[in-house]
């Protein structure tokens, strides 16, 4: 268990690809602290992760500065450290053109894809990891890859989060290392939009003939938290069943 006796913070995990990653995190020896915004889901969530030994829930939204605190507090608290983060938590309420974006909901966007991210990083280093040294991961897409019709506002979003990552690598070295993951459509709610009813003639697109799974993404996130992967930082690892090889399409 390369991860035993480490504490993960993984953001909007009450489901989909941020609890795939808290199971992965958990069946291999960590301590996780779930966060999400409906505390029946977390409850649920944390049953399946085997209950308070494994892991525990905070609910807030990812973006509230009250809401980091408590649950970096409480990671600290409950489990001593708080040596891991993976920053999930994404929002899309939009599709449509760039030039139809209203500018409320693009700021949000910005706010709690971007700034949030960056927010979570800091309050993770100034309780433990800046002393004692961690690992960061942040969800990125393919659609900050290549041009996204529909959810170009997004994929900008993710851009944006990439370089980001990149900097904070700088910024954190050699204490802390900050990598992104950048999948392709994942068979989960969030991204129910961009497949169902047409989940063959969309998997047709990617070389490996199928859409990603929670699972898939979080056997990667893993490798980049563990010391398996000491000598990577700053870079955003695309996976996506060989989609951008037919030319950069994401959707």
């Amino acid at each position: 268990m390369t991860l035993k006796g480490k504490t993960a913070i993984v953001t909007g995990a009450s489901r989909g690809i941020g609890l795939a990653i808290a199971k992965r995190l958990v069946a291999d020896g960590a301590h996780v602290i779930i966060t999400g915004r409906k505390q029946e889901a977390l409850d649920e969530a944390i049953a399946g992760l085997g209950g308070r030994d494994n892991a525990m829930a905070v609910a807030g939204n990812a973006a509230d500065p009250a809401h980091r605190a408590s649950v970096v507090a409480a990671a600290v608290a409950t489990y001593g450290s708080v040596d891991l983060l993976v920053n999930n938590t994404g929002i899309n309420p939009i599709y449509g053109s760039l030039l139809d974006v209203d500018s409320a909901v693009a700021a949000k966007m910005v706010d709690t894809n971007v700034l949030a991210t960056i927010a979570w990083v800091k309050a993770c280093s100034d309780a433990w990891m800046r002393a004692h040294g961690g690992s960061v991961v942040n969800l990125s897409s393919v659609a900050g890859l290549s041009p996204s019709p529909g959810i170009g506002w997004y994929g900008a979003t993710k851009a944006m989060l990439s370089r980001v990552t990149a900097e904070l690598a700088v910024e954190l070295a050699p204490a802390i290392r900050v990598n992104a993951v950048a999948p392709a459509v994942v068979k989960t709610r969030f991204a129910g939009a961009l497949y169902e009813g047409r989940e063959e003639k969309v998997a047709a697109a990617y070389p490996l003939k199928r859409l990603g799974t929670p699972e898939d993404v979080a056997s990667l996130v893993w490798f980049l938290l563990s010391d398996e992967a000491s000598w990577i930082t700053g870079q955003t690892i695309t996976i996506d069943g060989g989609l951008t090889l037919n030319g950069g399409i994401t959707g």
